[in-house]
């Protein structure tokens, strides 16, 4: 490549030969087919790439598939080269040739000090051109953010979903079993029962209500033993009674006991009752757990979101962590992944409790995302040396290559594909534990074991 090759190039009008046979000296000519790579997505803009002649297509990955976001189909269009201006520069979509044909190759670190030297004006112009662009991927993460928002939305209202949807189903049945119940009742003042005998009834009733449950494995022969000898006495629906007396542990001696206390005549009516009975005790214990996971949901969301505290408070990591976990437990449901918690007497601290969630949010779904929905999730924290807190989050997962360590905390820098993740990135947690907080976080990884350590001190600097 030569001078007559840039000359005809609008881009370089004003560039005299001196100036272009310096910037053929600074690069190098790179000729391409149809399908050469010539660059990748998310890699650091180490070259400004120039196309002399032929056609260069660039493509963006999204969930299923690449997309042609563009085309470079005319000598003298220009891109990459943004580690000129801004370290953290990358490509923002890939390139792979279209038509054969030659591009020139500057290296960033050349380019800046030409522009520089060249028209400094210019150099700053670009700059800012590239922070707009900056700007404008920012504002996409966002949308990004917010979709991510919508999903743990609809992850948390599927959490709420289960127990709402118990609780309602266990109503229905109380009123089910409360209305047998005094249909019992009445049966029973019709047969003419007395004090006496419903007395000894209800004692029945409380000495299975007191007993533990029988053994899982000696169940079925217990309802099979309660359903022959009910029918054998003409008792109706005995096949409905005989597994809730046989969870209540009814035995041969409990059957004989209300054999003696009432006769055949009412002794439908009687397990018509004590069954009623036990039933609706079983179905208000499910009533209680349903709305107390209820409760216990919004509090973790209340704690989670904190939007009714302060932004800088007093606050127990341990709480954000455990508050997290809960909103993220369909994630963790989804897969076979076992939680492990070793939490070792990490002191309170003063910090943004709301963005410290984001960074639990971030390195916990991120861990899940490495083990593949399965594996071992452990979370420690304890105090530091300094009396501030430290936070680790680890997974048994293929481990990060040292390629991947050492850009994880760059802006806009990610292993997964379009769709994946919460959108947040690691730089934001970076900056949330670093920038706001004073702290540290870093990666250790290898095969079946990565950690991210996490140091927060006592308070947020000044």
């Amino acid at each position: 490549m030569d001078v007559t090759d840039l000359q005809p190039l609008e881009l370089f009008s004003g560039l005299g030969t001196e100036q272009l046979e310096e910037l053929i000296a600074a690069g190098r000519e790179v000729p391409f087919a149809p399908g050469d790579l010539l660059w990748t997505e998310g890699e650091h803009a180490d070259s400004w790439w120039v196309v002399v002649d032929g056609v260069v297509e660039l493509v963006r990955r999204t969930e299923r598939e690449d997309m042609v976001v563009g085309r470079m189909d005319a000598p003298g269009r220009w891109a990459g080269g943004f580690r000129a201006w801004v370290d953290t520069g990358v490509y923002l979509a890939s390139a792979r040739g279209l038509e054969s044909g030659r591009m020139l190759e500057v290296p960033s670190v050349a380019l800046r000090d030409l522009t520089a030297r060249w028209f400094p004006f210019g150099s700053h112009l670009i700059k800012g051109i590239y922070g707009m662009a900056l700007y404008v991927e920012s504002t996409a993460r966002q949308r990004d953010a917010l979709a991510t928002l919508g999903k743990l939305a609809a992850g948390l209202a599927h959490e709420i979903n289960n127990p709402a949807a118990a609780a309602t189903r266990a109503t229905a049945a109380l009123g089910a079993a409360d209305d047998k119940l005094f249909d019992s009742l009445r049966e029973l003042a019709e047969h003419g029962i007395t004090a006496e005998q419903f007395t000894a009834l209800d004692a029945l009733r409380r000495d299975l209500a007191a007993r533990p449950a029988p053994a899982y494995v000696d169940l079925a022969e217990i309802e099979d033993a309660l359903a022959e000898r009910l029918e054998a006495r003409g008792v109706d629906r005995s096949w409905v009674m005989a597994p809730v007396l046989a969870a209540a542990s009814a035995d041969t001696q409990w059957c004989e006991g209300l054999a003696r206390v009432v006769d055949d005549r009412s002794l439908q009516a009687s397990l018509d009752w004590v069954v009623s009975s036990l039933q609706a005790t079983v179905l208000r214990a499910e009533i209680t757990e349903s709305t107390r996971r209820i409760s216990e949901l919004v509090a973790a969301v209340r704690s989670y979101s904190q939007l009714d505290r302060a932004a800088l408070q007093r606050l127990d990591v341990t709480e954000g962590i455990e508050s997290t976990l809960l909103v993220l437990g369909h994630r963790l449901r989804e897969g076979s992944v076992e939680v492990v918690k070793d939490y070792d007497g990490a002191p309170h601290i003063e910090g943004y409790a709301g963005e410290l969630n984001q960074v639990w949010t971030n390195l916990i779904d991120n861990a899940v995302d490495a083990m593949a929905g399965a594996g071992t999730l452990r979370i420690s924290t304890r105090a530091g040396e300094d009396g501030g807190a430290v936070v680790e989050i680890a997974d048994t997962g293929p481990g990060m290559p040292e390629e991947v360590v050492g850009r994880a905390f760059e802006a806009f820098y990610t292993t997964k594909p379009v769709g994946q993740g919460t959108g947040l990135g690691l730089d934001i947690a970076r900056r949330i534990v670093v920038e706001r907080h004073g702290g540290t976080i870093e990666i250790a990884s290898e095969p079946g074991a990565t950690v991210l350590r996490v140091r927060l001190p006592t308070a947020p600097p000044a």
